[in-house]
């Protein structure tokens, strides 16, 4: 009797843990996809803002200049193969 009277009672504790969930689980995708379509247009606006080509230079180290001047390239040694 005890058996029969623990499993009525945990079919019908999962059925309603099952009905519950039909509604729960699909409110908590909604809330995640809003989110995430939220931060997208957060990006897409930031990015749209900043002007196309232009550079913003926020620090210049005043140690660190240049051995050659800026008229002179870099010499690369290469090997001519045949």
């Amino acid at each position: 009797m005890l058996l029969i009277l623990f499993l009525i009672i945990s079919i019908c504790v999962l059925y309603i843990i099952r009905s519950l969930m039909r509604y729960l689980i699909p409110a908590l995708f909604q809330s995640v996809i809003n989110k995430a379509q939220q931060q997208t247009q957060q990006q897409q606006n930031y990015q749209q803002r900043k002007p196309e080509g232009a550079i913003k230079v926020d620090y210049i180290p005043e140690g660190k200049k240049g051995k050659l001047p800026d008229t002179e390239g870099e010499f690369v040694d290469y090997e001519e193969v045949k």
